[in-house]
């Protein structure tokens, strides 16, 4: 396949990530070939223009617009606030390139619905940004549950938390206003939706609960805004096959900074995961003698691929930011035709579907199927 082409659409931390995983893609995994970072916008002419100097891209703009028109770019990142996701990712598609979308896919089902539609319309690859399904840690404990090792699974638990909402101090922002979701559950609780995606199966049926801890924020200008999503969130889950599972959502949780706390538990074992020690898993498998049985700590190593590409010795650890080079290589064997591990719009439609009957479960008090 020849060397891509890219444009990137939004410069903050994930435009960075992005950026960083573009330029070290073909480094860490040999067979790609380095892809030509041709376009790059931002809000503003000159923050681009700075932006992709940093970044390595060749030309920048401060229309969006224009990285889609250029002839050049056969891939578009798209990684700006959510609200804008569906027109840019719908108009890249339209123009017959390749998208990489950051989660969620847009506030609105019917947004989403559409940027599913335009995928399929176009024939080009659109994936959406759950990178830490790509972690060597997941892909192995999916690896085992399929295999059986923990028997038939019997319920699935799994929450996520961090603190970057939690003091009620802090001033009123984009992440508090209704135009970007509904707050925790589409900002949040699709990374632990994806996870359970890939590593139990779909959910199936929801209640829900939603939380606000603060009514209002401070603003800049002396005054208070009352806040118009929800930080917080607690959902009993029916997964496929019927599997029970539990699910809770918090941004306003002092002291948690990147926990995803999964729990499998099977008829012969069980697998615990926290994604604050994103580089190893606890396995109990009911065997042997029983003063002998316990959990069990295993830590990544060469041999949970592709840790390997990354570092020779055991017990070093990968980061975010791995995961999305992991992601990136897993986007060009996309295009090439050739079996990939990443949610595409057509998967990770039903994580959307999934959000959105949980908001409805919310509003109306009782259990939704997720259709």
């Amino acid at each position: 396949m020849k060397p891509l082409g890219v444009g990137l659409i939004g410069t903050g931390y994930m435009g960075k990530c992005h950026a960083l995983a573009w330029n070290a893609v073909a480094s860490v995994f040999g067979e790609v070939a380095r892809p030509r970072l041709m376009h790059l916008a931002e809000r503003d002419a000159a923050l681009a223009a700075e932006r992709a100097r940093a970044f390595g891209f060749a030309k920048s703009t401060g229309d969006w617009r224009a990285v889609i028109a250029d002839p050049e770019v056969d891939v578009v990142s798209v990684t700006t606030p959510n609200a804008f996701h569906a027109e840019m990712a719908i108009a890249a598609l339209e123009a017959g390139k390749h998208v990489w979308c950051e989660k969620p896919m847009a506030p609105k089902l019917a947004d989403a619905e559409r940027m599913l539609a335009a995928a399929r319309a176009s024939g080009r690859v659109a994936i959406i940004g759950y990178n830490y399904i790509q972690n060597p840690v997941i892909r192995h404990m999916g690896r085992l549950i399929r295999e059986g090792a923990i028997g038939a699974v019997t319920q699935a638990r799994v929450e996520m938390d961090e603190d970057f909402m939690a003091d009620p101090a802090d001033l009123f922002s984009l992440k508090s206003e209704a135009s970007s979701g509904y707050g925790a559950l589409d900002d949040f609780a699709v990374h632990p939706l994806s996870l359970l995606k890939v590593l139990v199966g779909d959910v199936e049926a929801v209640i829900a609960d939603m939380g606000k801890p603060y009514a209002d924020r401070p603003t800049a200008d002396g005054g208070r805004r009352t806040v118009e999503n929800h930080d917080m969130a607690s959902i009993l889950m029916r997964l496929a096959g019927g599997v029970p599972g539990v699910m809770v959502v918090n941004r306003a949780a002092f002291g948690r900074k990147g926990r995803i706390a999964v729990q499998i538990y099977g008829s012969a074992g069980a697998i615990l995961y926290d994604q604050e020690r994103m580089n190893e898993f606890q396995l109990y498998q009911h065997a042997g003698r029983a003063e002998e049985r316990g959990f069990r700590t295993v830590l990544t190593a060469p041999h949970h691929a592709p840790y390997d590409r990354f570092v020779p010795a055991p017990g070093h650890g990968l980061g975010f930011n791995e995961l999305k080079i992991i992601e990136c290589r897993e986007l060009h064997a996309a295009i090439a035709g050739q079996p990939f591990t990443a949610l595409t719009f057509e998967q990770g439609i039903r994580i959307e579907r999934t959000v959105h009957a949980m908001a409805e479960s919310h509003a109306e008090r009782r259990w939704v199927d997720v259709a």
